[in-house]
C-alpha cells in the first residue's frame, strides 16, 4: 500500500481568529462548511456526507488557534490540522491545513481543501 505524505496548503482569511475557531472546532460551525452534519460525542466528531459518515477523533486543541483530527480507520501517523495564524506586524489571518494523502491522490485533496475553504470564506462572508 503507497505511504501516505504529510502536505501543508495555507489560505488566506479575512475574519478574526476567534469567530473562525468556532467554524473549525463546534459541531455546528463544522456543519456550516465541512460536512453535511457533525456531532460530537467524547472528543469523537461524526462527520457525515450524503448518508456516509466518518469518525474522527479530536487530538489536540488550542483555542483560538489549532484544532488536530484523526480519521479513526486511517493509519497512526496520518491526521488532520487546521491551524490559525495571524501575522503580528499586519494581523493579517491564514489557515494552515496540514493532511495526508498517497502521491497519487494529493492534487485530489488539495482541490477538495480549495473547494472547501472557498465555501468556508463564503460562510464567513470574508
Amino acid at each position: 500500500m503507497p505511504e501516505k505524505k504529510k502536505f501543508v496548503i495555507e489560505y488566506e482569511i479575512k475574519s478574526s481568529p476567534r469567530i473562525l475557531y468556532g467554524f473549525l472546532s463546534e459541531a455546528n460551525g463544522l456543519t456550516q462548511w465541512f460536512a453535511d452534519n457533525v456531532t460530537v460525542r467524547d472528543q469523537v466528531y461524526t462527520f457525515t456526507w450524503d448518508d456516509e459518515q466518518q469518525k474522527a477523533k479530536l487530538l489536540l486543541i488550542k483555542e483560538n488557534k489549532l484544532v488536530r483530527f484523526k480519521w479513526v480507520d486511517d493509519e497512526p501517523q496520518c491526521y488532520f490540522e487546521m491551524e490559525i495564524l495571524q501575522d503580528e506586524l499586519t494581523n493579517d489571518v491564514a489557515l494552515s491545513i496540514t493532511d495526508f494523502a498517497t502521491e497519487d491522490t494529493i492534487s485530489e485533496r488539495k482541490l477538495i481543501w480549495n473547494n472547501q475553504i472557498d465555501y468556508l470564506i463564503s460562510v464567513l462572508g470574508a
